[in-house]
Parts: C-alpha cells; structure tokens; sequence
C-alpha cells in the first residue's frame, strides 16, 4: 500500500514538474533577466543576507530564475559564497566562489566553482542557504527536478538557518505532493512578491 501511495506521489510530481517546466519554457530571456534582478534587490535587502558570512547559494541554468547577479553581488559585498559541486551520486559538495572567472563547465550543464570542494557538510556551516526550485507550497514543500540533491544537502541544515527558494510569479502553490524525505524551505522569494516567511513545522 505504501508503494502504490508513493508511487502516486511520485506520478503527482511528474505531472506538476512538466507543467511547471513547460510554463518556464515560454518566458522570454528578457522576463528571465527582470525575474533575476527584481529576487536579487529582494534577497540583497534582507537582514539576514546583510548579516550573513557565509551563504550557500547556486548558479541558475536554463529557465531558472537568474541569480547570476546575485552571486556576483553577494560576493563583490566580502560575503564567502559557497556554490554546489554535484557528485556523481548526485549529493552535493560545496566550493568557494571567487568571482565569474573561478567558474568551469559541470555535469548536466552546471557551472561549478574551480576551488577545492570544502565537504558535503560545508552547507551545515552557512548562515543561509538559496535553493532553486520549480514551486513551493505554503507549508514550505518544495518542488525541485527529482534528483533529491537538495533534499540530501537541506537535511544538513540546521532549524533556525534561513532557507530561501527562489521560483517566479506563480509558483507559490497552496499544495505541492510530498514524500517523507521531501525537505521544506523557511522563505520564498518571488520577483512581484518579493520575500515571503512560511509556517514550516
């Protein structure tokens, strides 16, 4: 019975992550960039971010919402920045970034810093980690690609660190299917909505 009811959890993501996926392919480059940049002046403006000295964040790809320009800035403002290196097992190492040109093709189309890897607790030690995501319900479940290297990486992370999930307008959903090890965010940043605390329990 448990097999059949995770299986159609698993079925419930499949069909939400190919709408959600679809619906991202048809924005421009243009509505990518402005999404980009109006997360990056919300999530610059934070206390916890002005605070932080150590954030886990990631290098957006494909039809991600860009954070190009919020890694370069988070670091340009003496912040250490940590970036994902994937592993093979498809957990997640974490490395240094020191600017655009410390940065080298990865697996799965991924740009990954060139600096030693720093260990896969090294998201334990961050004040607060940014995470990608293709929705995210108001209970904080997050919907990601179906790798579960968040999910591994989020387990790390202690109960009082800010986790943000950045996704457009539209993604914040009233309910997102999840499994037990499905890991949940403590805030959503949105490009209109900007910043949003959720009630995670």
């Amino acid at each position: 019975m448990e097999d059949a009811a995770s299986g159609g959890i698993a079925g419930e993501k499949a069909s939400l992550r190919r709408r959600l996926m679809a619906d991202r392919a048809l924005l421009t480059p243009e509505q990518r960039a402005a999404g980009g940049r109006a997360l990056r002046d919300a999530i610059l403006e934070l206390p916890q971010v002005q605070m932080a000295g150590t954030i886990a964040a990631y290098y957006s790809l494909a039809s991600e919402p860009d954070t190009h320009g919020l890694v370069y800035a988070l670091w340009k403002r003496g912040g250490y920045v940590l970036l994902p290196l994937l592993r093979p097992d498809a957990d997640l190492d974490w490395a240094s970034y020191e600017g655009p040109d410390s940065l080298r093709p990865g697996p799965r189309g991924l740009a990954e810093p060139g600096e030693p890897p720093r260990g896969l607790d090294a998201v334990a030690r961050a004040d607060l980690v940014l995470v990608p995501a293709l929705a995210v319900d108001r209970s904080g479940v997050r919907l990601g690609r179906g790798g579960g290297s968040y999910d591994r990486a989020l387990a790390r992370v202690g109960p009082e660190v800010p986790t943000i999930a950045l996704v457009y307008d539209g993604e914040l959903l009233d309910k997102v299917p999840a499994d037990g090890h499905d890991q949940r965010v403590r805030l959503v940043a949105r490009p209109s909505a900007g910043i949003t605390r959720l009630p995670v329990t």
